[in-house]
């Protein structure tokens, strides 16, 4: 995309290009960083005909009628892409499947010069919107092209192994497969829980952060294939990748959870820290408590408090992340093995029409790993959304007593 820019911007004059992605994450730290890199690559005498900065490429001394600029496509300011016209008039689109069709329909209206190109380039994360539109129903219009994993395999941008490990891990026919292998565009499925697109349109998503304390989900594993996972959650964002350890034992596990504790600024420490306290995880919650921290036992196999639509806990809890993404105001970061564990799981309604979500044993039976981390990021749904940030919280251990002090 960057030679694209600067090929434009050489061959035509005056032109002008309109760069624009889901985050300005992406513009400045990818497709800038990425012009930046080739600008300094070009010869000397084409070089110093074009001046970067930090949202403008130029041409020198035609600074107004050649160039091409970085605005981060927010949905709730759509007039940011009005007023671009040219002779040579590029709309550049980086992740196009996460922009907004607000957006390319006030960028049409850039379009109208003969000499007017689009390009949009993206992993083909959700089966709606203008980018899955120019390859189905508005086909016709487009040149398309697909580049699959497998037609790039050995080569720098693609190990061998690749493929087979999303294989192992979420199955081939998952949409994980078909979007990061295949290049396909996901079949959202009606039993599906979580869509991936409803996922993937959180990653690094521009939102406001909700001041409330943090709680932390842990999800208790001890020896075998399976994993302990800690996440950890704001309100609408989680906070960071989440954590994993295999083949730890239980008071392991306790001590790493207090090293994250301590290694935590006070006024970010959580007020809750959620962990499942069937079988293994009873006895990281006591010493945990032992320690002072702030725990609670969670039972995922109880009642659960919406008992009219519910089973267990668990699918609450699930159901309850769904919600969470279909708000469309949270972020999370790309982390690919949590995008790929939330979207695996299906769900049914049982005879008495209570919904039912896919249990861990069945997810094996078709040779899906154990949603390790996923749980714990679910257990964070159980936390109390308790408003205001602490000036500071200190660690006070107590017999068999609540574990905070102000």
């Amino acid at each position: 995309m960057s030679v694209v820019i600067l090929w434009w911007l050489c061959t035509r004059y005056p032109a002008k290009v309109a760069c624009t992605a889901p985050t300005a994450h992406q513009l400045q730290d990818v497709l800038w960083a990425e012009l930046g890199l080739w600008h300094r690559k070009l010869p000397d005498f084409l070089r110093e005909q074009f001046r970067l900065t930090s949202e403008r490429f130029s041409m020198v001394g035609h600074e107004e009628t050649s160039f091409a600029v970085a605005r981060s496509s927010n949905p709730d300011k759509p007039e940011t892409f009005q007023g671009f016209h040219s002779e040579n008039m590029l709309f550049l689109c980086d992740e196009a499947s996460g922009i907004e069709d607000i957006i390319f329909e006030v960028g049409s209206g850039a379009m109208s010069t003969p000499g007017a190109k689009t390009v949009m380039v993206g992993n083909p994360n959700r089966p709606s919107g203008y980018f899955y539109e120019a390859f189905t129903k508005q086909r016709k219009h487009w040149w398309t092209k697909k580049v699959s994993c497998l037609d790039v395999e050995g080569t720098p941008y693609a190990s061998a192994s690749y493929p087979r490990e999303m294989a192992e891990k979420y199955g081939l026919d998952s949409n994980v497969y078909r979007v990061r292998v295949l290049g396909e565009f996901p079949t959202e499925e009606d039993d599906v829980l979580i869509p991936l697109s409803l996922v993937e349109a959180a990653h690094d998503r521009d939102v406001a952060q909700v001041e409330i304390r943090p709680v932390w989900g842990l999800d208790v594993a001890r020896f075998g294939n399976c994993r302990t996972a800690l996440a950890k959650r704001r309100g609408n964002v989680l906070l960071e990748p989440i954590k994993s350890w295999r083949k730890r034992d239980l008071m392991e596990v306790s001590g790493l959870v207090l090293a994250e504790y301590e290694d935590t600024p006070s006024d970010e420490r959580p007020v809750e820290i959620l962990i499942d306290s069937v079988g293994l995880g009873a006895g990281v919650v006591d010493r945990c408590r032992e320690l002072g921290l702030p725990v609670r036992g969670i039972n995922v196999g109880e009642t659960p408090s919406g008992r009219q639509r519910f089973n267990r806990l668990r699918d609450e809890l699930w159901w309850k992340t769904r919600e969470w993404f279909e708000a469309r105001d949270c972020k999370i970061p790309n982390d690919e093995t949590l995008i790929g564990q939330l979207t695996t799981l299906k769900y049914k309604f049982s005879s008495t029409a209570k919904i039912v979500v896919e249990r861990k044993e069945d997810l094996q039976s078709r040779g899906v790993e154990s949603p390790d981390e996923a749980d714990s990021f679910v257990l964070t749904m159980a936390g109390l959304d308790v408003r205001g940030i602490p000036e500071r919280y200190e660690r006070k251990p107590k017999r068999r007593q609540s574990a905070w002090t102000r």
